[in-house]
């Protein structure tokens, strides 16, 4: 599976609820707010000051290692 900027938070929270902690340990702490279930990664990030491609690196960098 290859994450994108695009990808409602949402979505990859119902994928695999190990993403909870990379998104959190990136400072987004209100993964369970029902507003940001319906967010992009790319708006969250944006919102949060975070930059979304290091985000999105650090969530397909989760799944490459689970897929191993």
């Amino acid at each position: 599976m290859t994450v994108t900027k695009d990808m409602r938070i949402g979505e990859l929270l119902q994928l695999d609820s190990g993403v909870a902690p990379i998104l959190m340990s990136a400072g987004m702490h209100c993964i369970g707010c029902p507003a940001s279930q319906a967010e992009s990664l790319e708006e969250a990030a944006f919102v949060h000051g975070i930059d979304a491609d290091a985000l999105v690196a650090a969530v397909n960098e989760y799944f490459s290692a689970k897929e191993a």
